[in-house]
């Protein structure tokens, strides 16, 4: 018997082996499995191995069939079950259960567990000033706390975590030796008598003061402007009160962010539906064990500065998550806190204790930390939710590392994924792990966090890579790694591993349309493709329409500086009437924009792009709302802010579908673009502009499915939506909503970013089928 639904033991049943796979460890699976055999009058043993958790159950045909049921029907809150395997067994004898050590040998299966928002129960005594862990800010049990983030090696179990250099006291070990009690095997079970402990330090390196004190300075800092250093479950953040304008601008002044929108904190739910409109499923979310940056709608008038989010008409917003966090507001640091990750950009999470006074120098005023250690680095979540489906931005703290099913042959492969908003994937057996957000594969740090991560995920699965899947790109670092390693490198076109990332995110199997979307993709004929229309499988695609490329000069200077890359289209396009119309968009750059003509002319340091992202950047340009970006995607993510999903509609912008005659298609949108200048020169109003170039964008994906599918009745009337720019609210609804309308099957991501954050997925599984030569 493999299944639980085959739930009736043999009349003769006396003794069963269960082994129960997938997230089972550090969840208080054991004393859960302990109070369940006493439940039933069970006698034997629970352990966990390298495989799961392994029962040995014996009792009577009836009480075993209830013992197996509840095991799945009443599992703790922060378990998943993939797997429940009933074996018969010879009958030991055994005459009570118990609960037994860890068994670290033979091959890993074991789902490692994900970080938890600290639960009810334990703040409800973080809170009672008569329970001996009255305000310990690092308070725990099996079903919160940090998991991930402190584990060094498998199985799941103290001394193989940062908590082994503390002695438990005599209460803590009572309790955590106490099969009914919730701390039962809670692997960071502490408290202030024999635990880490927290205390705050000015910029010299002096404590300044621990405990209460530490946390009542620190708000009270907070209160009156300052910017104080907070280390969480997976690093340091920085944090200001988000009702001070000038503590704000502060912040960005010192860490160098301009206008890229800070996340912030909210004491409770009440403070964030008094500052944002929040619907039951964004409530659930934020409220859910994973504890995620949810992305809402701004209330009109909620009193926060700008300079939060500046011309953004959605905030990041989390409650606290960590019991620090909440005693800070229960402090009165206010209630609202500005909560951005403290890394220096393009560096990796700021986590090492030793490094924070030396990389927070000249940011922050003061230090908030503790003495518990981080071995895994990792950021916040950031998720939306889009017609009450959760989508990611960023799939990270209390999601990584849970695996996928999968029905694809992955074992034993890695894909490195790619060099923006980078994630790696790992195969073991019917499994897919992906692991931390990383961030852009830039500078030397970010390489060795990376490979750190890979490294630490790669021995805990017990799996070598015998295949690396790489993006095709061959100046990428990613690239450049795989060629140090051992196993055989297998490179993926970009837009390829899109289209199979959301297959995969979905479950379903091809052949389907690929409507990709995206800034950046290296393309099999040497260009920057990014505004696809594929068709294919696993195995391989066919390009089937393209938008048409235009040079970008300069190359990572325009799309740094997105006007320079619409002088260039409109030159492409437009020849010298370009190089006017671009003079005229751009008043005092016109010896760049002469410069710009002659790069593109004699195609000097200028690639040839035709990707949705650079078209979104044009035309945030042309219309004067970010001619310069200060953070990646800004150009497209102000055009996407201006959009109402259920505002008025318009007629598109004139375009053409130039026939390839049964190769691929290309978009000609010069015909668009040369109505939106006009309009712009003109005085036409800039939001109406933004909602039509909308429109256009997705009638032709639209029109450009339904014209092959009409051509080629064979193809199946099946469309998964990938790529960074179905981020883009809009497009990601209207593009479904019509498709669906004329009898396609739509499938959006659900479980990974649309991003490149979920590109190694689809690397993956292309890798898996790809076959032997």
């Amino acid at each position: 018997m493999a299944d639980m639904d085959q739930r009736s033991l043999p009349e003769s049943a006396g003794a069963v082996r269960v082994t129960v796979k997938g997230r089972v460890q550090g969840v208080g699976f054991r004393p859960f499995i302990f109070q369940l055999a006493e439940r039933f009058s069970i006698k034997g043993t629970v352990q966990n191995n390298m495989d799961g958790v392994n029962i040995c159950a014996e009792g009577c045909k009836h009480n075993l069939n209830g013992f197996i049921s509840a095991i799945k029907e009443n599992a703790p809150r922060l378990s998943r079950i993939d797997e429940v395997i009933v074996e018969e067994a010879e009958k030991t004898g055994y005459s009570e259960f118990k609960i037994i050590p860890s068994d670290g040998s033979g091959r890993s299966s074991l789902v490692i567990p994900a970080d938890s928002a600290v639960c009810d129960e334990c703040l409800a005594e973080m809170r009672d000033p008569d329970n001996f862990r009255y305000h310990y800010p690092l308070i725990n049990c099996t079903q919160c706390g940090p998991r991930y983030t402190i584990i060094d090696s498998l199985p799941y179990d103290r001394p193989y975590t940062v908590m082994k250099k503390f002695t438990m006291c005599k209460t803590c070990a009572e309790e955590y030796q106490d099969p009914h009690n919730r701390r039962h095997h809670a692997q960071p079970i502490s408290c202030e008598k024999c635990g880490p402990g927290v205390f705050l330090s000015d910029m010299s390196g002096q404590t300044v003061a621990k405990g209460d004190e530490a946390f009542q300075i620190a708000a009270d800092l907070l209160k009156k402007g300052k910017i104080v250093a907070i280390k969480g479950i997976g690093g340091y953040h920085l944090a200001c009160n988000a009702y001070n304008d000038e503590a704000v601008r502060t912040l960005r002044l010192r860490k160098k962010r301009p206008n890229r929108p800070l996340a912030v904190m909210a004491a409770n739910m009440e403070t964030v539906e008094a500052i944002c409109r929040v619907s039951k499923k964004e409530k659930e979310i934020l409220q859910s064990p994973e504890a995620p940056i949810v992305i809402l709608l701004k209330e009109a008038s909620n009193g926060l500065p700008d300079s939060v989010a500046p011309g953004m008409s959605t905030l990041g917003v989390m409650l606290p998550y960590t019991p620090v966090h909440h005693l800070l507001f229960d402090f009165g640091a206010g209630p609202v806190l500005v909560m951005t990750s403290a890394n220096p950009s393009g560096l990796p999470m700021l986590y090492k204790d030793e490094e924070a006074f030396s990389y927070l120098a000249g940011i922050a005023d003061y230090i908030l930390a503790n003495n518990r250690g981080i071995l895994h680095p990792i950021d916040d979540s950031v998720v939306q939710v889009l017609e009450q489906q959760l989508t990611f931005l960023r799939r990270a703290r209390g999601y990584v590392p849970d695996p996928f099913r999968t029905r694809h042959p992955v074992h034993d492969i890695v894909a490195l994924g790619p060099q923006q908003k980078n994630t790696f994937a790992i195969g073991r057996r019917e499994q897919i792990f992906i692991g931390p957000h990383i961030g852009d594969m830039e500078n030397l740090e970010m390489a060795d966090h990376f490979e750190r991560e890979l490294s630490h995920l790669l021995k805990w699965m017990g799996t070598t890579g015998r295949k690396i899947a790489v993006d095709m790109h061959p100046q990428y670092t990613t690239t450049m790694m795989a060629g140090e390693m051992d196993g055989k490198i297998i490179p993926v076109q970009h837009h390829h591993a899109h289209m199979v990332s959301c297959m995969e995110d979905n479950q379903i199997s091809g052949p389907v349309f690929g409507v990709i979307l995206d800034g950046t993709g290296f393309g099999e004929d040497g260009n920057i493709w990014g505004f696809e229309i594929l068709y294919g499988d696993e195995q391989a695609y066919k390009r089937l329409a393209h938008l048409a490329y235009t040079h970008l000069p300069g190359s990572a200077k325009a799309v740094r500086e997105p006007w320079r890359n619409a002088a260039a289209m409109l030159i492409d396009y437009f020849d010298d009437k370009g190089l006017e119309l671009a003079g005229k968009l751009f008043p005092g750059r016109e010896q760049e924009i002469a410069v710009i003509a002659n790069m593109v002319k004699k195609n000097i340091n200028s690639p040839l792009a035709g990707t949705c992202g650079r078209l979104f950047d044009a035309v945030s340009a042309i219309l004067g709302v970010c001619e310069v970006s200060t953070y990646d995607g800004e150009a497209a993510v102000r055009l996407s802010e201006m959009m109402c999903v259920h505002g008025q509609r318009h007629a598109p912008y004139p375009y053409k579908i130039i026939d390839g005659n049964g190769e691929t298609d290309t978009i000609d949108f010069s015909a668009a673009l040369l109505q939106i200048v006009e309009e712009r020169l003109h005085g036409h109003d800039t939001k109406q502009i933004v909602e039509r170039f909308h429109e256009t964008v997705a009638d032709i994906c639209i029109q450009t499915v339904l014209k092959w599918s009409a051509e080629d009745g064979e193809l199946n009337k099946t469309v998964v939506l990938s790529g960074g720019s179905f981020h883009n609210p809009f497009l990601n609804m209207e593009i479904s909503r019509r498709l669906r309308e004329q009898g396609f099957a739509v499938y959006s991501h659900r479980k990974v970013p649309c991003s490149d954050g979920g590109l190694s997925l689809g690397q993956l599984v292309i890798a898996a089928n790809k076959k032997e030569s």
